[in-house]
């Protein structure tokens, strides 16, 4: 039986970070019965648009500021309209819901948050890796470089890198040569590995791979300069521990060794 959703609230969608099949089943039930859906453009896939019901309206917000927006997502919610807000990847990442969100409690408008798969966890499928390897990297740190919209003193790459943690970083390949450089001055070694991912789980994926020391200058070879994530850190390397878990001399609750 289909699930049913309640037309008085918006509904902010994770589209996830690229290949169409990668939405939740909720999301997939959300985008097929909407009436309206106001999508990323410049960011998602628009293969996610044929989940649409015929008649849908299907709105880009990539010319719309958020005034505009909250504008369309009103006057179909008070006519009775299912609205969808589709946004790349997973909404809790640089999604700007809470600021859409606000806007609507101000009309008395409530939302529901779908949560969707982060491009950073499509760039490790199409690595085929895990962030966390056993004794080489137990943390992943995901952030941003500080451009336009400004990253908090504290939260600098150098601050980050002096940990010499697993690293996903966001919005800023377009400054990579600066990247690589606030990276080394924090406390990565030159020698750390890097893979850039540009598009990941799109068709026209690209993997990039090296070290801090040549990823600069192949990044530039390639043309990339957007919509791609940095990844750094020894779990990109050859260092690998097997885990416990499936040890056969490791007990646990369910096993005995």
């Amino acid at each position: 039986m289909p699930a049913t959703f309640d037309p008085s609230l918006v509904y902010f969608v994770g589209a996830g970070p690229g290949d169409p099949e990668l939405i939740t089943l909720k999301g997939y039930n959300l985008l097929s019965q909407a009436d309206v859906v106001i999508y990323a453009g410049s960011l998602i896939n628009k293969d996610l648009l044929h989940y649409c019901k015929t008649g849908a309206a299907c709105h880009d917000s990539a010319s719309l500021n958020l005034g505009e927006i909250i504008d369309l997502m009103a006057t179909d919610v008070h006519t009775g309209k299912l609205v969808v807000r589709l946004q790349t990847g997973d909404l809790s990442l640089y999604g700007s819901i809470r600021e859409q969100g606000e806007e609507l409690a101000k009309l008395g408008i409530g939302f529901c948050s779908v949560p969707g798969v982060s491009s950073f966890l499509g760039a490790a499928s199409e690595l085929g890796v895990e962030y966390t390897v056993p004794e080489v990297s137990q943390s992943l740190v995901i952030t941003r470089m500080s451009g336009r919209t400004p990253t908090p003193e504290r939260e600098s790459l150098e601050s980050f890198a002096a940990h010499q943690t697993s690293m996903a970083i966001f919005l800023s390949v377009q400054e990579i040569g600066e990247v690589v450089e606030r990276l080394v001055n924090g406390g990565y070694p030159v020698s750390t590995p890097v893979a850039v991912v540009y598009k990941a789980t799109w068709p026209d994926c690209q993997v990039v791979k090296g070290t801090l020391a040549d990823i600069a200058g192949q990044v530039r070879t390639a043309g990339i300069r957007k919509t791609a994530l940095i990844l750094v850190g020894a779990f990109l390397g050859d260092e690998y521990h097997y885990s416990k878990l499936y040890d056969a001399g490791f007990t646990h609750e369910y096993r005995q060794a």
